[in-house]
């Protein structure tokens, strides 16, 4: 069954043409508004967050914004038909599975991620004589969108496996719940034994791997256990330092910014990221300095620049630049 079509751009309210920073801004501000830990209506607009997210997911990512350009540019004149999905797996293509509460759409499952299935073929046990030998399901492996603060904490989501005989057209749903450890970092894949593709001739069923994907997050990136945080700072800031508050995904702290900071420098505060190890142990937090200067300036900060200017003894280029030898 064709999934509804989704319109990214929409999503994000950006032009078709507009470019990797425009798509980025945009992101960042429809989180900021409907992020969960902000919104009055926090199911509405964790909702609102997921496809927000996923529309990022795909217009932020190169070969998957190709792909869904080709796609949206025939859909129109296609509408209700989907495009040939791909086999799920080596084993053979008589089974389609959907997934259901993993935070994607049914259009992102189907075009851009998608249950796989690996395994088991040769894994057959031979049975008495007469009797059809018993065969282990295959794997099967999917993702889940997992938000930064779930990866913190930790979280249990309930997750539907639909499983679609292409012979029948019969239709299997299994509800259960999976666990997302704290600490759970991005790609790391989470085991559920007995989900996978069930067993023939009395054969075990096979397991369900879901990989974590982090959601993106407004203020928040994550690389593996740690994560980072881009800081705007004023180029007064940058010259003579600063204390500020910086926020993180438990409570914000204190940051004393040194001076002559340069954009790019990055500091670390230990054993602020996500939690990893048995014994407590946790990843860093790391600001990354980004200089910003005004887009626009008075009549009277101009003569303080120029004041600045006039007075300073600061040459850039005299230490960058080769001295002209021209007479």
């Amino acid at each position: 069954m064709p999934a509804q079509f989704i319109d990214y751009y929409a999503t994000l309210g950006v032009a078709r043409d507009a470019s990797a920073d425009d798509i980025k801004k945009a992101f960042r501000k429809l989180a900021r508004q409907y992020h969960p830990d902000v919104a009055k209506d926090k199911k509405s607009a964790e909702e609102k967050f997921k496809e927000i997210n996923e529309a990022n997911e795909v217009l932020s990512d190169p070969e998957k914004r190709k792909k869904y350009d080709r796609l949206g540019a025939r859909w129109r004149e296609a509408e209700g038909t989907a495009a040939p999905r791909p086999e799920p797996g080596e084993g053979g293509g008589e089974t389609e599975f959907h997934f259901g509460g993993t935070g994607f759409s049914d259009f992102f499952e189907q075009y851009f991620s998608g249950a796989s299935r690996f395994g088991f073929d040769a894994d057959e046990v031979h049975g008495r004589q007469g009797q059809p030998r018993a065969r282990r399901g295959s794997d099967i492996e999917g993702d889940v969108l997992v938000s930064l603060e779930e990866a913190m904490a930790g979280t249990v989501r309930p997750i539907s496996l639909q499983t679609v005989d292409r012979r029948t057209g019969g239709v299997e749903t299994r509800n259960f719940q999976v666990r997302i450890p704290a600490g759970a970092t991005d790609g790391r894949r989470i085991r559920v034994p007995g989900q996978g593709e069930p067993g023939q001739g009395g054969g075990p069923a096979g397991d369900l791997f879901l990989r974590v994907r982090h959601a993106a997050h407004p203020d928040f990136t994550s690389r593996d256990s740690d994560i980072l945080h881009e800081l705007d700072i004023a180029p007064w800031e940058a010259v003579l330092g600063a204390e500020v508050l910086v926020p993180t995904l438990d409570g914000a702290v204190r940051l004393r910014v040194p001076a002559h900071s340069e954009s790019g420098r990055k500091l670390r505060v230990r054993g602020r990221g996500l939690p990893k190890g048995p014994a407590g142990e946790r990843g860093d937090f790391f600001i990354v300095l980004n200089v910003r200067f005004p887009a626009t300036i008075t009549a009277a900060e101009r003569e303080l620049w120029e004041k600045l200017r006039d007075a300073s003894a600061f040459r850039p280029r005299d230490a960058r630049e080769p001295r002209s030898t021209a007479p």
